[in-house]
């Protein structure tokens, strides 16, 4: 398999529009698709539908390689083979004969974005429906071209066969040799049964894995243009800070070094970053704060509470009134968690190259699209005339999609007159970067002496409404919704935006916080009392799954033991985690020592893949568990590196086992983000059991534990 990731330099010096590129494409097979609607975007802004024509295609080409062309982008998520997997199984053709282009505006078809742990089940399907109607084509032309009728023919391995006797057959390049076909996925064509798949859930090594780890892969921070400039940028010392004046002469006087103001923005750019850097520093600001220097992160649960608007029911059936009469153990509880950066290896990175009234874009973006649009609009030129060509990206986490540096790159390239190159530092990423909202939840429940919940009132404030339903079989309940990280809000002090499994991971830890709560009042074993109030049969097989793999062994909490449960629903997947850990009682310090995690992912179309995705969620989960905030004082950030910003080491990482449920007779679901949600839940549960004390906020650093036994005692 290839893919467009190559000479991506190179290739920005042509100019070529879609229509261009599909006529220049000549001969061979072409099928158009639509993913159909989408869900919304994590931009607001992003308002644009989707096309009515289609939004990707694929082509066979007269040498037999096959192509898909999609706005999507690869982001460490491995879509590139995933997709190339579906597309080969379903088409019948080597894995290795699939080219996968992607993110490029010039070539593919618009996309509003990758996120949401979309592609696999929306665009999977249509993609899977569009390499049938290519199939089904072939197999026309084949019958033609042999003179035997379609039931009596077969593909595989790129050829059609003539059952029965393997000496006829042609090729899918001879079929396509010299002709023009265009077709449009309607939808009858048969799809494979799962039965008949080749390729699809079986491991599959990662495509791009070779490139990655020898270097040759490409990011936008790699890319070299002639006569580039890099920008660093000054930046205000808080959110909402105005500018009063500036001295640039000390930055000016260094060789080589251009000082650029354009209305907020003052950049200094040198052929050398490092050059670059250094002036910057010799820029004197002087500015005015003003924003509301006595909120903190202390302060900020009470503000948000009185901020929020009012109330969106989610949810809701019943009488909570009666529920709370039905019940013996009531619970009532408030939960806290605080803003987390994204953090992503490759900090936000644009390469911009404005020459007259054509723009080339490298970003690392998880929108080009949209990024193509904000260009033409800052430049005042038709977006038609940018071309933004995705490169792989160090990790987005729902971070990169609104395309700040992009900006900033094109701003400073134009006035410029040179290619340009904005990286942020590592203190810009954390101070531009949007955040994962801090947040509030109250939840009032009850529950009969047995163990049978009688009642749920969930209220969320801010965190968002992923995850927040539950999926308990509860008489009497109501979800409600105040305020959200999509909607625009000056409750925050800084920028808030979507987080891998946004809200979900807030809302999971105090859903499954609070059942564990209920189950050590009845005195109930916490996966009993879960088994207990569920009807959903794929919960209760997610959760059976992973607690015969851990050997659970029953116990009502705190058992001592150190293990606690954790289950919920994202991107359609059910998870399901257990996790045991170690806790000091002296220094509050958690040890996590083994985690076990069951999915039910419906087709999980390379398994190797889902594997690192669900690692990669526990290990980055365990960060938001136990260090990850960001600290700030109104507007100023002040966790600015990860000298104070404390990620997950490798040192933390406990045993982690995973358990995918076989189900290659369901759809594909989301499997980038499901078992990110859990971890908060059941390391809050496992230390309870451990020790007895109840942490109520994320991260459970080591004080907030020692704080929580304090008050047990």
């Amino acid at each position: 398999m290839r893919t467009q990731h190559k000479n991506q330099a190179n290739e920005g010096r042509f100019r070529l529009n879609r229509r261009e590129f599909i006529k220049l494409t000549g001969a061979g097979l072409f099928v158009f698709f639509t993913v159909g609607k989408l869900p919304s975007a994590p931009d607001e802004a992003m308002a644009q539908e989707l096309p009515t024509d289609f939004n990707a295609f694929l082509h066979i080409g007269e040498d037999g390689r096959v192509a898909c062309y999609s706005g999507k982008i690869e982001m460490g998520q491995g879509i590139v083979t995933s997709l190339a997997m579906m597309l080969a199984d379903e088409l019948n053709v080597p894995l290795d004969n699939v080219d996968m282009v992607l993110g490029d505006t010039d070539v593919c078809p618009w996309d509003r974005g990758t996120f949401g742990s979309l592609t696999t089940r929306v665009f999977g399907p249509a993609l899977l429906q569009a390499a049938a109607e290519a199939r089904a084509a072939l197999l026309t032309l084949a019958s033609e071209e042999l003179g035997v009728p379609e039931d009596r023919l077969e593909a595989r391995d790129g050829t059609v066969f003539v059952q029965g006797d393997p000496s006829k057959s042609v090729t899918y390049a001879a079929l396509t040799k010299g002709k023009r076909i265009e077709r449009t996925a309607s939808g009858p064509a048969r799809l494979e049964d799962p039965s008949e798949y080749t390729i699809m859930n079986r491991p599959q090594l990662r495509m791009d894995a070779h490139a990655k780890v020898t270097g040759a892969a490409q990011y936008a921070g790699d890319m070299r243009l002639p006569g580039m400039l890099y920008a660093c940028i000054l930046r205000e010392p808080a959110h909402g800070a105005r500018l009063v004046s500036v001295d640039v002469s000390k930055a000016e006087a260094v060789e080589g070094v251009r000082v650029i103001r354009d209305g907020d923005m003052v950049a200094v750019l040198h052929p050398q970053w490092d050059v670059a850097a250094a002036a910057l520093d010799l820029v004197q600001a002087e500015y005015e704060r003003q924003d509301n220097v006595r909120l903190d992160d202390t302060s900020i649960f009470d503000h948000l509470v009185q901020a929020a608007p009012d109330g969106q029911t989610l949810a809701s059936g019943g009488d909570l009134k009666a529920g709370k009469d039905a019940a013996q153990l009531h619970t009532e509880t408030t939960f806290l968690d605080g803003y987390v950066a994204h953090a992503p290896i490759e900090p936000h990175t644009a390469t911009v190259h404005v020459e007259g009234d054509r723009v080339t874009v490298w970003p690392s973006s998880q929108t080009p699209f949209p990024a193509q649009e904000q260009v033409a609009q800052v430049l005042g030129i038709p977006k038609e005339n940018v071309r933004v060509i995705s490169p792989f990206l160090g990790g987005g986490f729902g971070g990169k999609t609104r395309n700040l540096q992009v900006v900033e790159a094109a701003r400073l390239s134009k006035l410029a007159g040179a290619p340009v190159q904005v990286a942020w530092s590592r203190s810009d990423e954390f101070f531009h970067d949007s955040f994962r909202p801090a947040a509030v939840v109250t939840i009032n429940s009850g529950a009969s002496k047995d163990g049978d919940i009688t009642y749920w009132d969930f209220g969320v404030y801010f965190a968002g409404n992923r995850g927040a339903e539950h999926f308990y079989a509860i008489p009497h309940h109501k979800t409600t919704s105040y305020g959200s990280w999509r909607a625009a809000s000056k409750a925050h002090p800084f920028a808030v935006g979507a987080w891998r499994a946004p809200a979900n991971n807030t809302n999971t830890f105090a859903r499954e916080s609070q059942i564990e709560i209920m189950a050590a009042k009845a005195g109930v074993d916490p996966l009993e009392f879960r088994l207990r109030n569920l009807s959903d049969d794929r919960m209760r097989a997610v959760l059976k799954a992973a607690a015969e793999k851990f050997g659970w062994q029953e116990a009502p909490s705190p058992s001592g033991k150190g293990r606690g449960i954790a289950c919920g629903i994202d991107a359609d997947t059910f998870v399901a985690t257990i996790a045991e850990v170690d806790v000091d009682q002296s220094t509050g310090r958690v040890t996590v020592k083994r985690v076990v995690c069951a999915q039910d992912m419906g087709l999980c179309v390379n398994p190797a893949g889902a594997v690192i995705q669900m690692e990669g969620c526990i290990t980055m989960g365990l960060g938001y568990t136990l260090s990850e905030e960001v600290h700030f004082t109104g507007g100023a950030v002040e966790d600015r590196n990860f000298d104070t910003y404390e990620l997950p080491r490798f040192s933390w990482l406990p045993k982690i086992e995973t358990i995918i449920l076989d189900k290659p007779d369901e759809p594909p679901h989301g499997g980038g983000e499901p078992a990110i949600i859990t971890v908060g839940g059941a390391v809050a549960n496992a230390i309870f059991d451990a020790c007895g004390a109840r942490v109520l906020q994320l991260p459970m650093t080591p004080a907030r534990v020692k704080e929580a036994l304090d008050r047990k005692a």
